[in-house]
């Protein structure tokens, strides 16, 4: 984890999260209050204006068949990731509760992959944090 050097708050809590200095459930609902990057589908179709007033979120079925949003705890941290991707060069900085609400249910997360500091949230967690 030395390499992963915090460049704002949400990463020093996550850090903080997975180091044991603060409990799980103290820091996700702090998270809930906090900003995280969203990659989405940048389709522009007839001079700049979009296809679709929805937003097309990058993500990926699990394991089990779920599918998986994919969020980082800054741009500059979705910069490399999003190469793999093309059309996914943009996204929203938006509170994370934020998002979560608009995703709906059925939705799990991954925050930050492809980084030692990150985490995975299964939809029926994330449906419990949009609930209290």
């Amino acid at each position: 984890m030395s390499a992963f050097k915090a460049e704002n708050e949400l990463e020093k809590k996550l850090i903080d999260a997975q180091s044991g200095l603060i409990e799980g459930e103290t820091f996700l609902k702090e998270m809930l209050d906090m900003q995280v990057f969203m990659p989405i589908m940048d389709k522009h179709s007839i001079a700049g204006f979009q296809e679709s007033k929805q937003a097309m979120p990058l993500s990926f079925k699990d394991e089990e068949g779920v599918e998986m949003v994919v969020l980082f705890t800054s741009p500059e941290r979705a910069k490399e990731f999003v190469k793999d991707y093309p059309g996914y060069e943009g996204g929203l900085l938006e509170d994370f509760k934020w998002i979560i609400e608009k995703i709906g249910g059925g939705y799990g997360v991954i925050l930050n992959p492809g980084f030692d500091v990150g985490l995975e949230l299964e939809a029926d967690m994330l449906e419990n944090m949009t609930k209290q």
